[in-house]
């Protein structure tokens, strides 16, 4: 017969064929076994053992202390008011009262521009108004006997009371050729010098009040709750400088794309001894809340990238715990999260996984961890 042409007829017996060919190349496999396989699957088997045995670990039992929670902003200094002085009135430079740099008082001259005719104005203004005066009070005396209208008195009213608008007028051009400090603070900039022409409304100066500083910073929107205008913070300068001050603003609505809030912290610095523009750290109070002290290399991450600490229950199994720093400092940190009592697992933490038995070697004495919470203060 022809197998081909029994094939085509009956194809269930090729699939018979693989079949039985399988199953003799799997009992084959099965029968002559690779001596180095079968030491890797059995290394494999007994690290799985070891890895569901019972770890032990070095444990430290907290208790929660209440502690203030500070809360940290990065920021920078800058004067608590920064203005550009313009003329008010044009003229040529006649004199610079002040040099860059200087403190000056609320008033004090910062530039003096040349006097013109203003003087001449003024007088010429002056007796405009006494003329007027004399015509207004003729008329009204006059009034009485009928020989002055009431269209004539409201005219000559209105003529004095020009001539008077003109008068202030040149008065307050006549003061405005002296330029002055607006406020106690610092000349920053002058923008112009002896000789030079400056026009009204042109810039002449720049005034910084750099004896109130402010630290101005962003808060997250979790901490916008906890602080509050007039609370008192402090402040850590990159010169070097430790400051106390209090919160003087902080923004109402939250900025789109980071979602913080702006805040200003107002510190005096009558001696001028802090320099505005520098890097600082706010540090704020935010409320009291129970907290531990450890250090952080007790702490990990969960696969979900939460931040945690080991603990060991009751029955003396591991578990995760997420936690929240609260404070921290050179010597450790504080968080919150685990209740009023804790056993924290604080060495062979990396080699246990949550829900797993361990066993208790050398728990540390608590006072150790009073002396670690003290250094922490």
């Amino acid at each position: 017969m022809n197998i081909k042409t029994t094939i085509s007829n009956k194809p269930w017996i090729l699939a018979v064929i693989v079949f039985m060919g399988l199953a003799v190349w799997m009992a084959s496999g099965m029968l002559f076994t690779d001596p180095v396989h079968t030491d890797e699957a059995s290394q494999i088997k007994a690290a799985s053992s070891n890895e569901a045995g019972i770890v032990s670990v070095q444990v430290e039992t907290l208790d929660a202390e209440v502690i203030t929670r500070t809360v940290s902003v990065n920021g920078r200094t800058a004067p608590a008011r920064e203005i550009t002085i313009a003329a008010e009135t044009e003229g040529r430079v006649e004199s610079v009262n002040a040099p860059r740099g200087k403190l000056l008082k609320k008033g004090q001259p910062i530039l003096t521009l040349d006097m013109r005719d203003r003087e001449a104005r003024v007088r010429q203004s002056e007796a405009s108004v006494r003329e007027h005066e004399t015509a207004y009070k003729g008329q009204i005396t006059l009034q009485a006997d009928g020989y002055v209208s009431e269209t004539q008195i409201a005219e000559t009213l209105a003529k004095l009371e020009s001539a008077r608008a003109d008068l202030l007028r040149a008065r307050l051009d006549l003061d405005n050729r002296i330029i002055r400090a607006p406020f106690d603070g610092v000349l920053q900039e002058r923008e112009v010098e002896a000789g030079d022409f400056v026009r009204s409304g042109d810039q002449v100066a720049t005034f910084v009040d750099n004896l109130t500083l402010i630290v101005t910073g962003t808060l997250a929107e979790q901490e916008i709750a906890n602080i509050h205008i007039g609370d008192k913070a402090s402040a850590r300068l990159v010169t070097g400088h430790d400051v106390v001050g209090k919160v003087r603003y902080i923004s109402q609505v939250a900025d789109r794309e980071t979602r913080t809030f702006g805040i200003e912290m107002e510190i005096d610095n009558t001696d001028g001894a802090i320099p505005a523009g520098v890097t600082a750290e706010i540090l704020l109070d935010s409320g009291e809340v129970l907290a531990y002290p450890m250090s952080p290399a007790a702490l990990s991450l969960n696969p979900d990238g939460e931040i945690g600490v080991m603990v060991v229950d009751s029955t003396q199994t591991a578990r995760f715990v997420p936690v929240k720093i609260e404070k921290s400092g050179t010597n450790g940190v504080w968080v919150s999260g685990l209740g009023d009592t804790a056993t924290v697992i604080t060495v062979g933490q990396g080699f246990v996984r949550p829900g797993q038995r361990v066993e208790i070697i050398n728990p540390r004495d608590k006072s150790e961890t009073a002396l670690a919470a003290e250094s922490l203060r």
